[in-house]
Parts: structure tokens; sequence; C-alpha cells
């Protein structure tokens, strides 16, 4: 693999650096554009990776992932088009963004992916969609930098994106936030704080991690779990009524779907 330029060395940019340099790429063919570098990139820097080199000082660039939040984009996007020729592959994360709107500012070949946060540890999910003109080499090329992070999806329909941003990519929310109101609940319950909300980090980090090693559907693993009228039936009782989470959780996906389909305006 040539030179790879990161545009953007937030969380999720700084999680796939990680994840390169880790899996060997050579931090002296990584270049990060990043004006308010953190400690830890800088760091990285001083072990050879480039930090806001000039265009002119890099040469050819085998591909450029633009990990900028979509409104900062719009501001700086243009300053990256120098990165990137005809041919230049171009990574998107960036949340509600085109094919279309990326290929128009920085030109190349793109490759729009959404990846979500358990990236810092490497048990991210990212889903990729490459436009026309992505080659299988490129492919490749797109899947390999975003493997670094977790497992790795393709579809060839771009309008899926927003659903899948609404899933996957703000679905590790939706979990945290179980956990808080899991832990609340424990003590409203009569549990001290502190032990309720270790019993709901626990519980939510063991049952995922069963979740992913077993080859049972999430639905039979809670069957598993649910004795006919014991405690875990009465509260799913109330889970799974009209008003439940099935209702919430549709309205929570569409709402973030429609809000993916605004951020391309």
């Amino acid at each position: 693999m040539g030179t790879v330029v990161l545009a953007g060395a937030g969380k999720m940019g700084g999680a796939m650096l990680s994840g390169w340099l880790a899996q060997g790429l050579d931090a002296r063919r990584v270049m990060v554009i990043e004006p308010h570098p953190s400690d830890e990139i800088r760091v990285l820097a001083g072990a050879g990776v480039r930090l806001n080199p000039s265009p002119k000082d890099i040469g050819d660039v085998a591909a450029l992932v633009v990990a900028l939040k979509p409104q900062a984009f719009r501001e700086a996007g243009p300053a990256l088009k120098p990165f990137a020729g005809p041919a230049t592959l171009v990574v998107s994360i960036m949340a509600g963004m085109t094919i279309a709107s990326v290929a128009e500012v920085c030109g190349g070949n793109v490759v729009r992916a959404m990846p979500n946060t358990p990236a810092a540890i490497g048990r991210g999910i990212t889903v990729a969609v490459g436009a026309n003109n992505v080659g299988s080499a490129q492919r490749a090329t797109a899947d390999a930098l975003l493997r670094a992070i977790g497992s790795v999806e393709w579809v060839e329909d771009e309008s899926l994106m927003d659903a899948v941003t609404a899933v996957s990519g703000s679905g590790p929310a939706y979990v945290f936030l179980l956990a808080e109101e899991l832990a609340r609940a424990g003590v409203a319950a009569g549990l001290p704080e502190e032990l309720a909300t270790k019993l709901a980090r626990e519980t939510l980090a063991g049952s995922g991690e069963l979740l992913h090693r077993s080859d049972l559907s999430a639905a039979t693993l809670r069957q598993n779990v649910t004795s006919p009228g014991g405690t875990t039936a009465a509260a799913l009782e109330v889970l799974m009524g009209a008003d439940g989470l099935q209702l919430l959780m549709t309205r929570a996906v569409a709402a973030a779907t429609r809000r993916s389909k605004e951020l391309a305006k």
C-alpha cells in the first residue's frame, strides 16, 4: 500500500490510525491532517507519522481517508482536493455525506463507509459502499484499512447507508443508554448506586460478549433466560408491550435515518 493520508484524527480517525499501525502499516507512509492534534497523535507523530504535511511534500497518495465531522467537511473539504488525484481512493467515514458530495469536493474514487465507536478497541462494525469507478484493487485497499478497526460488510446500494448509520453507527449510544437506565432502575428498586451501576455495566458487557460468541439468535438467547411465569417474563411483558421497546427502537432508528438524510443536504 502507498501513502495514506488521514484527514481528521479525532476519536474515530485516531482509532483507525492506531489500528493501521498495530497491523504493521509503516508509520512513515501515514500522513495526518489535524489542526488540533491530541497528545496521542503527537506521540505517534514522534514515532514517524507525518503531521500536517504540505501536499507538495507527499507525492502520490494511495488513499485519502476523510474522518471529519460533516459540518467541518463543508468548510475544510476543499483544502483536501490537492491530496486526491483523479484516480486516488477516497474513503469517507462521515455520517450522511453521499458519494457524490465527497467526490464533488475531493475528487477521486470514493468509498463511503460507516464505522462505529467500538472501533476504539478493535471491535467495530463498518458498512461500506463504493462508487462505480472503484475497482477491485481499490476496494481491497479500502477493506484492509477499515478492517483495522473491526469487521466490514459491503453493500451495493448507497441508499441503505442512512439506515446503517441509524442502526450501527448510532447504535452504541443506545446500548450505553440502556446501561444508564438499567442502573437507574436498580437504584429505584433499592440497590446502592455503585452496585447498580456495576451490575448494569457487567450485565450488558457479558451479554454482548455472549451474543458475539454464540451461534444462537438474539431471540433464542433471550428465550433461554426467560422461564414461564418467572421474574424475567414479568419484566419482558413490560418491555415487549404495545408501547415498549420495539416501538421505541423503531421510532429511534427512523429518527436517526431521517437525520442522516438531512445531513446530506
